[in-house]
């Protein structure tokens, strides 16, 4: 049980690294580029992880939901997150994805008709009122909605559709394969933009750079999925289903110690506002659920469904 935990804290803070590593890689080359190089290699490396467990992905039979689930997990979601990082510091776009719930329990209302309890909604409006106070008394008493913000805003809504769509496949496709297969399609919608839009002399890399580049396609993409794993496997989903809410509190952290960036005071309001909103809005009773991580994986939970919510 103790050791489960150990790994579900780790495999957020391995989450969290791809903030700080889009951060750092914003200014050695463009977003779209980053994105297709990451996932290019990350679909390689679970391409042969299905071989090696003599798995084949059906990326032809069941096309359509996977490039679905490609285009909008590892293609919008990654490339909005890096895009968005350009110009917003690591800690504060940390504290915008604890959104990501409030955004997966309104997609689940409009697409799938749930009745969220009073208690989510609570959550929603403690998340929304997080928003404004990072956005407004963060910066001074003055409202700035950049396009980082948006971007970063885009994200979010692009993993809620994600993980709606992703409700669907359950029971069609097992978690190891869905990702992989997402991975394969988020890797070509990737590389044909990144092929579209790159630009000679765009392209900046340091030794840092490459150990980030490295980072975000293997620890952020690969190994976090195992880790993740093999926590739910030992703490069981339910234990493991409020630990996504790490992920903003280790981006702060990182973002503070390894970039030195700093946050207000009202700042640091705003974004526990949101995470605790987040921890309402989606709570609910779980005994063999486990929720998905806002980093372009699937979270398998010992088997179990895991891209259904109650």
């Amino acid at each position: 049980m103790r050791k489960g935990v150990v790994w579900l804290v780790l495999a957020n803070l391995l989450w969290s690294g791809n903030y700080i590593a889009g951060r750092v890689l914003a200014q050695a080359m463009p977003a779209f580029t980053l994105n297709a190089v990451r996932w290019s290699i990350s679909a390689l490396i679970l391409l042969l992880v299905m071989r090696f467990q003599q798995q084949t992905v059906p990326l032809v039979k069941a096309w359509r939901p996977l490039a679905w689930m490609g285009f909008l997990g590892m293609f919008v979601f990654s490339t909005l997150t890096y895009l968005g990082l350009r110009s917003i510091p690591a800690a504060q776009a940390g504290m915008l994805s604890g959104l990501i719930p409030v955004f997966i329990l309104v997609a689940g209302i409009l697409l799938l008709h749930q009745r969220p309890s009073g208690r989510s909604w609570t959550g929603v409006g403690a998340s929304v009122l997080g928003v404004i106070v990072l956005m407004w008394l963060g910066k001074g008493g003055h409202f700035r909605l950049s396009w980082g913000i948006v971007e970063l805003l885009l994200a979010a809504v692009a993993w809620a559709l994600y993980t709606v769509y992703g409700k669907r496949l359950d029971q069609r496709l097992s978690p190891l394969t869905l990702t992989a297969g997402s991975a394969v399609y988020g890797a070509v919608f990737s590389d044909i933009v990144a092929g579209f839009t790159y630009r000679s002399g765009s392209i900046h890399m340091t030794w840092l750079a490459w150990v980030c580049v490295l980072y975000v396609s293997t620890m952020a993409s690969v190994v976090a999925y195992w880790v993740w794993t093999a926590g739910v496997k030992q703490a069981g989903a339910e234990v493991a289903a409020p630990f996504i809410n790490l992920l903003p509190v280790w981006t702060v952290i990182l973002g503070v110690i390894l970039l030195h960036e700093r946050i207000s005071s009202w700042e640091a309001i705003g974004g526990m506002l949101i995470v605790l909103g987040a921890l309402f809005a989606s709570f609910k009773k779980q005994t063999t659920r486990s929720p998905e991580s806002p980093e372009g994986v699937s979270l398998p939970a010992a088997g179990v469904d895991l891209h259904s919510q109650d």
